[in-house]
């Protein structure tokens, strides 16, 4: 097993498991890898299993189990081409699968979903709206995925948002999933805010007045933008696992990392990457939030330090820490340590049900 594989699998083998790969599935495909080139094509391969799965319980008419049997493909897809920048070819298709059969299984989900494509700077960013049962308009949290996630990843955790009455607007950001390839990486996302935030108005059945916004690793530093962008328009943003100053990170980062950054930046070279790396900063934005804040990290963090976490906490006014002693990157090793709090907390700020689900509102109007 050369080093790439063996990083991989060491630094990212909870966050399959807590996003959609079965345990078993995640130790037979990586048993069957023994060098990086051969990734991408061992992923997909598992991923047209269960995407049969799915083709072949929509022929039989049954739905609910397609929808769920095409998600799950759609993230074996996704983990097929996530940091596979050694072939952009093989990796382009692979996301094309993926992007595919989630597509294909949204209006079969529990609760179903839909697409939205947004006009950005010539190019388009595309966003998964869900909302939970009941009447809306519904309170909705802005889900942006990180570096080498997408939208077709946060399922798992949608859920729990979901679960608790709130809605989810899950977007792809330039440089992530289907807007990587037309737009870069960008240290500023005051301008993607504010098409977001026209983007969400724009829904029926979202209540922008009541809207958050959370953030997973490099997702995590743009919700501190979007939140210093938007004000007093957002109600209370998380950031899980996100860098103060991803330049500062940069000697200690993977080099599955590093590659994907300096691809998804559109530089030439290390050097290169890495000057763009620093220009995502909160220094100067930090003090803007205005909106409480839930910083959620693992001391263990082998990608981004967590003295990162400590400086946003420090910079950031009024918010809060949520340090996990044994956590690693993301908190997929501890996702019960942290998910559901944070759907709670989320749900406290924007008038979601935190106490018994067979007496909440939402669940009561639609029969539940």
């Amino acid at each position: 097993m050369d080093e790439r594989v063996a990083s991989a699998i060491a630094h990212w083998a909870p966050r399959f498991t807590a996003n959609g790969v079965t345990p078993a599935d995640f130790a037979r495909v990586t048993a069957s890898i023994e060098t990086w080139p051969e990734w991408c094509a061992a992923w997909v391969a598992v991923g047209e299993q269960h995407e049969q799965l799915g083709r072949d319980a929509l022929a039989d008419g049954r739905l609910r189990s397609g929808g769920e049997h095409l998600a799950q493909a759609a993230a074996y897809y996704h983990f097929a081409k996530f940091v596979f920048v050694e072939d952009l070819d093989q990796m382009r298709a692979a996301h094309a699968r993926a992007v595919t059969a989630y597509a294909d299984a949204l209006p079969h989900l529990d609760p179903p979903g839909r697409r939205v494509e947004i006009p950005f700077e010539n190019a388009t960013l595309v966003a998964v709206v869900r909302t939970p049962a009941g009447d809306g308009p519904f309170p909705v949290v802005l889900m942006i995925p990180g570096l080498d996630s997408t939208k077709e990843e946060v399922r798992s955790t949608e859920q729990t948002f979901l679960d608790r009455g709130l809605a989810t607007f899950s977007v792809d950001g330039p440089g992530q999933g289907e807007a990587e390839y037309d737009l870069r990486i960008r240290g500023d996302w005051g301008p993607v805010a504010e098409v977001l935030y026209d983007a969400i108005g724009a829904q029926d059945d979202l209540d922008r007045d009541r809207m958050a916004v959370w953030g997973v690793s490099l997702g995590g530093y743009y919700s501190v933008r979007v939140a210093a962008a938007l004000g007093d328009r957002i109600r209370a943003g998380v950031a899980l696992a996100g860098p103060f100053c991803f330049g500062d990170c940069w000697d200690g980062l993977p080099s599955l990392t590093r590659d994907t950054f300096r691809v998804r930046s559109g530089t030439g070279s290390d050097d290169e990457a890495r000057a763009v790396a620093d220009t995502l900063d909160l220094s100067d934005v930090a003090g803007d939030v205005a909106a409480p804040m839930l910083l959620v990290f693992g001391r263990q963090d082998r990608l981004i330090p967590y003295q990162q976490a400590e400086k946003a906490h420090a910079a950031i006014p009024g918010s809060e820490l949520l340090m996990l002693e044994e956590a690693n990157h993301g908190c997929a090793d501890y996702s019960p340590w942290h998910r559901p709090r944070t759907a709670d907390w989320l749900a406290a700020h924007l008038g979601g049900e935190v106490g018994d689900p067979a007496t909440t509102p939402t669940r009561a109007k639609a029969g539940v």
